[in-house]
């Protein structure tokens, strides 16, 4: 059994990033959800790395921008001045910011530190804020963005006990966040997510956003909660809330949902026309950053491994770095002499450079209807890209007649290379 009390997460692949980037002349910016992990990988993980390379402690400068110690600092100038002071020699300085958000027009202060050549900026932010447009501009490509994720199933599973069959269905029940990860009682890592969700979570894009009525913002929530994965949009959410005697208006809503992806707990996925090669505007799919917050949100009521597991999917294509879409495949079908339009779905289509695969989730194929069913949408493909069929199942791969790779959900999600098996 392992003592999960001393245990180290490592995070190789978020790693291998910062390392990659260094001294490359950009802020490297890593961005993610609150309680991820941010600043577990700069401040501990990229730092003991530092240290092994022989950097001295002198010249590596770690400031959490959230404490009350640094409040001072919220100033851009007072902060520029204050790190500036600390370079005393020409060696490599490296300045670790923590919750940079915090800091008004930090943009200034990074790029100001910028112009000192014998130093390395990294950076972390818990919402997109100051990544939107105008500020871009300002960094004028000057900003490198690394995203975190909470933890993926390999990493989740590398802090379980051993030989547990209960791991996959604790991953979608109770998520990645590596708090909850670590705890090994239940009650506890409910008791987490609860608070974290509404003490947390929901009062920060609340309170940043200056919502005069949370009841909204918690019932769309609990709405894409309770749908998630499903095809929805502004004015589908709208008659949802007029049909509560709730009013709003779809420019509300769409307010609203940016606010809940800038706070990185939602994730949108557009349609894609496969064959028209185009991008369709409306309806898109929503799904969670992490799906114990997810559960927490609907005080785990609705805990269906086989609509979480989707889901999971998602959130795993976008942690190996692929863009990820939902694919529609137009067909034409005669019926009663006529011929008609049909649409059907590809769960995922994901891209990456000139790879695509084309990914289907099913939480079971027991019989060859099921199959027919499943793989209708990828048989119509007339490209050549790979098509997946992921299933529930602990399977042995397989391809059907029609070289559709049939893989279970725990070997997918534990080779990172097993798209391309």
């Amino acid at each position: 059994m392992k003592n999960t009390e001393n245990i180290e997460i490592k995070r190789d692949s978020y790693l291998k990033k910062l390392i990659d980037s260094q001294h490359n002349g950009l802020i490297k910016i890593i961005t993610g959800i609150r309680r991820c992990g941010k600043s577990y990988l700069l401040n501990e993980i990229f730092v003991k790395y530092l240290k092994s390379q022989g950097i001295d402690d002198s010249h590596i400068i770690k400031m959490d921008l959230d404490s009350p110690k640094n409040e001072k600092y919220h100033d851009a100038l007072t902060l520029f001045n204050y790190l500036e002071s600390l370079i005393k020699d020409n060696k490599t300085y490296y300045f670790l910011l923590d919750e940079i958000q915090f800091v008004n027009k930090f943009e200034s202060a990074l790029n100001g530190l910028l112009r000192i050549r014998n130093v390395d900026i990294y950076v972390t932010g818990s919402n997109s804020k100051f990544l939107s447009s105008d500020v871009i501009t300002e960094f004028r490509g000057r900003g490198d963005e690394i995203k975190i994720y909470p933890l993926s199933f390999a990493e989740f599973s590398s802090i379980q006990e051993q030989n547990s069959n209960k791991t996959f269905e604790d991953y979608c029940r109770y998520g990645g966040l590596p708090s909850v990860a670590l705890q090994k009682d239940i009650t506890k890592k409910i008791d987490y997510l609860n608070y974290q969700t509404q003490n947390v979570y929901l009062i920060d894009v609340i309170e940043r956003n200056k919502i005069k009525n949370k009841d909204v913002l918690e019932t769309l929530i609990e709405i894409i909660s309770s749908n998630v994965g499903s095809l929805t949009n502004p004015k589908k959410l709208t008659n949802t809330f007029n049909s509560k005697k709730i009013p709003i208006t779809d420019k509300s809503i769409s307010k609203y949902l940016g606010y809940l992806e800038n706070a990185f707990l939602i994730q949108k996925a557009r349609r894609y026309d496969i064959k028209g090669k185009k991008y369709i505007n409306t309806p898109f799919k929503y799904y969670f950053t992490d799906t114990g917050i997810r559960n927490s949100l609907l005080n785990f009521r609705q805990v269906e491994t086989n609509h979480i597991m989707e889901n999971v999917i998602y959130n795993e294509l976008l942690i190996r770095g692929y863009s990820v879409d939902v694919g529609i495949v137009e067909h034409r079908i005669k019926r009663k002499n006529k011929t008609e339009k049909v649409q059907l779905e590809v769960d995922f289509v994901c891209n990456h450079g000139s790879k695509r695969y084309y990914i289907q989730s099913a939480f079971s194929i027991p019989d060859e209807e099921k199959m027919k069913q499943e793989t209708n949408s990828l048989t119509k493909i007339d490209d050549s890209f790979k098509k997946i069929v992921i299933v529930k199942d602990n399977i042995n791969l397989w391809r059907n007649n029609d070289g559709i790779l049939i893989i279970g959900i725990e070997e997918f999600l534990l080779n990172k290379n097993s798209l391309d098996l």
